[in-house]
Parts: C-alpha cells; structure tokens; sequence
C-alpha cells in the first residue's frame, strides 16, 4: 500500500531569492509526520527538526522543505516543473516508506552546519590557492556549493588533515 496518493500543488509565489523564478506549495493527501523520521536518513538533509516536523533536501538549485501538512520547493522555472518535482517527491516518499524497515528512523534534530563549522575544519592558512582571499571565503563558498573540497590544496596535501578532509567530503 503507498503511503502517498498525491501532493497537490495549491499555490505558487515568487521567489526572492531569485527574481523569475517561483516557489511551488504543494499539499500531501496525508500527514507526511510518520514518514518524515525515515526520510531524515536520506542524503542531502541539511536540516530536520522532530519536534516542528519539518525536513529540508538541498537541491541542485534551491530547496525543499517538506512539513507533515506541506511542502515547498524553491526557485523553480515554472507551475509544471513544479508538478513534475511534487510527483516524484510523492514517489520518494512512497519507496523510503515501503523501504523503512532497512532504515533507522532519525529521532534527534539535525542542522545544516555554518560557516564556523566548515571553517574550523579547513587549514586556516587563507593561502589563495583555492582562488578565495581567505578560507572563509572558501567555507561560504562550499555551503553554497560553488566551491568543492577538492579546491582546497593545503586540504590534501598534509597528511595530518586527512581526518578533517573526509569531513568535510562527508559533509559536500
């Protein structure tokens, strides 16, 4: 039996975070809160809260935030991209739920890390060769996905870093 029939998309909105585009709002024909805890396990989680029911994918553009009662997608072209998004979430959601029992349901809240937290794992040296001035420029730039780790040549050129690079690899 699928944990989902549809998500119906009700409403759209512009989105700020880039002119032309829009966020899709869609409706799920049933509370997604049961099934939320699995889908924590996926890749691409930056944040779940257990106790707001709310989970949020990084996509290659933009974000999904999935609520027990809602979800959004930002920085779409269009209603149909939107549509064709909420119908093959509908289907994720309904192969993690028919596959829950291989899973471990998170139970504790989990955030995107912040530029801090990337930074304290880089080398600190902000020698440029990753073409930043500083390696908090490369950090912002990793958490926007610019930038990827393997730009870093201090990372993995010291042999006692090695524990931090596959963090941060880990992490992107």
């Amino acid at each position: 039996m699928m944990y989902l029939d549809s998500i119906a998309l009700t409403r759209t909105l512009p989105c700020l975070a880039e002119p032309g585009k829009i966020i899709v709002i869609g409706k799920p024909n049933r509370s997604l809160a049961d099934v939320l805890p699995y889908l924590a396990t996926l890749p691409g989680i930056i944040a779940y809260n257990p106790d707001a029911q709310t989970l949020t994918f990084r996509r290659p553009a933009g974000f999904m935030t999935l609520y027990a009662d809602r979800v959004y997608i930002t920085q779409l072209k269009s209603p149909d991209e939107g549509l064709k998004l909420l119908a093959a979430l509908k289907d994720a959601i309904n192969a993690t739920w028919d596959n829950r029992q291989q899973l471990v349901a998170v139970t504790l809240a989990r955030r995107a890390p912040r530029p801090l937290d990337v930074w304290t794992l880089l080398p600190q040296t902000n020698c440029g060769q990753c073409g930043d001035a500083t390696c908090m420029a490369f950090a912002f730039g990793l958490l926007q996905h610019k930038r990827s780790v393997v730009e870093c040549s201090p990372l993995h050129a010291d042999g006692a870093l090695a524990d931090r690079r596959a963090t941060l690899e880990a992490m992107f």
